[in-house]
C-alpha cells in the first residue's frame, strides 16, 4: 500500500527549450543508470519535448517500463497566490515573477497531479517516476510537507536531480530526499540554477 514517488526535472534544455543539450542527454542517461535497480512500474512525463526526451533516455536503461505521457506532469504555474497570502516583505517580488507566465488552467492540472501522483498505493508497493518541471516538483514537495499553497515558490530543482517522497497508510508523507545529484559528475550538477545558487 506504500507509494514511492520519484520526481525529476528534465535534463538541461537548449535556450529555446525545444530539445535537450548534450549535457541534458548525459544527465538523463546517468539518472537512468541510477534507477536501473528500482522496481518502477511506470515513468510518467509531461507533453513537452524536453520531458519526453528525458523520459525516453531514462527508459533506455529501464527496459519494459512503460512511458506514460500526462498533461498533469506538464509545465505550468500550479497555484497563483493573492497578495495577502504572501509574506509582505516578499509579496511584490513573487507576484512580479508570476506575471511573466501566462494565465492558464494550472490550478486544474495541479489538482489532477495531486490526485494522480500522490497518496498511498491502492495495493502493494508501487514505485513511480515523474519526469516533469521545476514548478510541479515544488508543488508536490510543498503538499507533502503540508506547507501553505503559495510555498511551492522558492523550491528549486536542478536538471535531472532526484527527489523521492513516500506515501504510506496511516502516516504523513515523507520527503526521503530532495534535489539529490549524487549520480551526476560535478560539471553536470546545478544546471537550471542561477550561478550564485551553485555550490
Amino acid at each position: 500500500m506504500t507509494r514511492f514517488l520519484y520526481l525529476t526535472r528534465h535534463g538541461e534544455a537548449t535556450p529555446d527549450e525545444q530539445a535537450l543539450t548534450e549535457n541534458g542527454s548525459r544527465q538523463a542517461a546517468l539518472l537512468g543508470e541510477r534507477l536501473r535497480d528500482v522496481p518502477l512500474s511506470e515513468i510518467h512525463h509531461g507533453p513537452l519535448s524536453r520531458t519526453t526526451q528525458t523520459a525516453r533516455l531514462i527508459g533506455e536503461h529501464l527496459p519494459g517500463i512503460p512511458l506514460v505521457q500526462s498533461e498533469a506532469a506538464g509545465d505550468y504555474v500550479p497555484y497563483r497566490p493573492d497578495k495577502d497570502e504572501l509574506p509582505p516583505e516578499h509579496a511584490d517580488r513573487y507576484l512580479s515573477f508570476l506575471e511573466q507566465f501566462p494565465a492558464d488552467e494550472g490550478d486544474d492540472l495541479a489538482a489532477r497531479a495531486l490526485r494522480t501522483f500522490t497518496g498511498p498505493a491502492a495495493q502493494g508497493t508501487r514505485h513511480e517516476l515523474v519526469v516533469t518541471h521545476n514548478f510541479l516538483i515544488g508543488w508536490l514537495v510543498r503538499a507533502a510537507l503540508d506547507a501553505p499553497q503559495w510555498r511551492w515558490l522558492g523550491l528549486n530543482h536542478g536538471n535531472a536531480a532526484l527527489t523521492v517522497i513516500r506515501y504510506a497508510p496511516d502516516r504523513p508523507a515523507s520527503v526521503l530526499f530532495y534535489n539529490d545529484m549524487g549520480h551526476l559528475p560535478p560539471e553536470l550538477r546545478w544546471t537550471g540554477f542561477q550561478p550564485e545558487l551553485r555550490v
